[in-house]
C-alpha cells in the first residue's frame, strides 16, 4: 500500500514544499530592510502581470522544459544527467549549422531542420559518457559534468575561430538567414493595432516544447520501451532476469535524454538570437534538475514545474530592477526554492506521509470463534468401541429445577 494517495505525492508536498520556501525567502528579505509582501507583488506583477512579463516567463520555461524533460527521462531509468548544459550547448552547435549552411525556403522547414540537428547533436555529446557508463562503469555524473567543460570550451573555439564571422570581435555566429527566422509571440497574437508580446523573446517554439511533453509521456507511459526504461530504473536486477538488457537502456535513456537537452537552443539560438553565441545556455540545464524534481519526473509535472521557475527567474530580475535587491540575493531566494523542492524533499515528505498514516484506521481485531471445548467419550462408546462415536460436551448441560 503507498504511504500517501498520488495527488498528494504530486501536489500536496510540493506546494509544502515551495509556502516553507516562500517563508524563509521573506525572512531573508526582510533581513535586508526590505519589504516581504512588496517583493512579493514586483515578483508577481513583473512575471505575470502583463504580457510583457508573460513573454519573458514562457521564455524562459521553455528552456527549463526541454531540460526539465531531459532529466526527467534519465531519472525513469535511474541515471543522474546532469550534462544538460553541454548538451544543450551542442544542440545550438548544430542549429546554427544547418540554419547557416542549408537554404532553407521557409521557416516552418527550417523549424524542422533545427529540431532534427538539435537532437541529434544533443544525443551525440550524450552518447559518450552513456557508453562509458554502460561499457566501462564510468561513473555517469562524474563524465557528463566533465563534458559541460569541453563543449563550453568547443565552442569558444569555434566562436573565435570558424564561425566567427570576418571583421567582427563578437563570439558569435553570422544572423541566421531570414527564412529560418521563426515566429514570435508577438507576430502571432498582435492583431491589427493591438500590440502584444511587445518586445519579448517568447516564440513559437514554446508549443514545440508543450508537443515535447506529450511525445515524452506517450513513449515513458505508453510504449513498451519506456515500460523497459521504467522496470530497468525501479530494479535494474529484476529487468535483467526479465531479459532487459542494460546496456540497451542506459544508451536509449542517454540519448533521449541528451536529445531533448539539445532541443533546449530551437528556443534560444533560433528562435531568440537568430545566431549562435556564447553562454546561450544561461543555467538552464542545471535549472532543469530541479524542474524535474518538483515535477516529479511526469511530463505534466515538469511543465507546470517549467512555468513555476520561469515566473521565479522573470520575477527575480524584477526585484533587482524595482527594488534593488542584489543580484545575490535572488540568488539566494532561487536556490531555497531549489533546497526545499529537491534537497530537502523528504524533510517534508516524511511528516506528510506519518500524517496519512495516522489518518488511515485499521479496522478493530476480530476475536476468532474457537471451538466448544474438548469432548468426552460418552460411556456407551466405551463399553462398545465398535459402536459409532458419540460425544457430550465438556460442559454439561443444565436440567431445569
Amino acid at each position: 500500500m503507498d504511504r500517501m494517495p498520488r495527488w498528494a505525492d504530486v501536489l500536496l508536498v510540493p506546494v509544502i514544499s515551495l509556502v516553507l520556501a516562500a517563508l524563509i525567502s521573506g525572512l531573508v528579505i526582510l533581513a535586508i530592510g526590505e519589504n516581504p509582501w512588496t517583493a512579493l507583488k514586483v515578483m508577481v506583477v513583473g512575471s505575470v502581470g502583463s504580457t510583457y512579463a508573460w513573454g519573458y516567463t514562457l521564455y524562459y520555461a521553455t528552456n527549463f522544459i526541454f531540460t526539465g524533460l531531459a532529466v526527467a527521462v534519465a531519472f525513469h531509468a535511474r541515471i543522474f544527467n546532469i550534462g544538460g548544459e553541454g548538451q544543450a550547448a551542442i544542440g545550438g552547435l548544430g542549429v546554427a549549422l544547418v540554419a547557416l549552411y542549408i537554404p532553407w525556403p521557409h521557416w516552418s522547414l527550417a523549424l524542422i531542420g533545427a529540431i532534427v540537428a538539435a537532437a541529434l547533436f544533443g544525443a551525440a555529446w550524450a552518447a559518450i559518457p552513456a557508453w562509458l557508463q554502460a561499457k566501462r562503469g564510468s561513473h555517469i555524473v562524474i563524465t557528463t559534468i566533465m563534458f559541460n567543460f569541453i563543449a563550453a570550451a568547443l565552442l569558444n573555439y569555434l566562436l573565435v575561430g570558424p564561425l566567427k564571422p570576418k571583421g567582427t570581435m563578437e563570439t558569435a555566429t553570422a544572423m541566421f538567414p531570414d527564412p529560418t527566422h521563426v515566429p514570435s509571440f508577438r507576430d502571432m497574437f498582435s492583431t491589427g493595432e493591438t500590440i502584444l508580446f511587445r518586445g519579448t523573446p517568447a516564440n513559437v517554439t514554446f508549443f514545440v516544447a508543450a508537443l515535447t511533453c506529450v511525445a515524452v509521456w506517450i513513449l515513458v507511459f505508453r510504449t513498451r520501451l519506456g515500460y523497459e526504461i521504467r522496470a530497468f530504473g525501479f530494479s535494474e536486477g529484476a529487468a535483467r532476469y526479465a531479459g532487459i538488457g542494460s546496456t540497451k537502456i542506459i544508451m536509449v535513456a542517454m540519448l533521449a535524454s541528451g536529445g531533448l537537452a539539445g532541443m533546449m537552443a530551437i528556443n534560444t539560438t533560433l528562435g531568440y538570437s537568430e545566431r549562435l553565441i556564447m553562454g546561450a545556455v544561461e543555467g538552464a540545464g542545471f535549472i532543469g534538475i530541479a524542474v524535474a524534481l518538483m515535477g516529479r519526473s511526469h511530463p505534466l509535472g515538469v511543465f507546470l514545474a517549467a512555468i513555476l521557475f520561469g515566473i521565479l527567474y522573470q520575477g527575480g530580475g524584477e526585484l533587482g530592477l524595482v527594488m534593488g535587491i542584489p543580484r545575490e540575493m535572488i540568488l539566494v531566494i532561487q536556490a531555497l526554492v531549489i533546497m526545499f523542492t529537491g534537497a530537502l524533499d523528504n524533510m517534508v515528505r516524511t511528516p506528510v506521509e506519518m500524517l496519512f498514516a495516522l489518518g488511515r484506521r485499521a479496522p478493530p481485531p476480530q476475536t476468532p470463534m474457537g471451538p466448544a471445548g474438548p469432548t468426552i467419550p460418552s460411556p456407551e462408546a466405551v463399553a462398545h468401541p465398535g459402536a459409532l462415536p458419540a460425544t457430550h460436551p465438556a460442559t454439561p448441560p443444565t436440567t431445569a429445577a
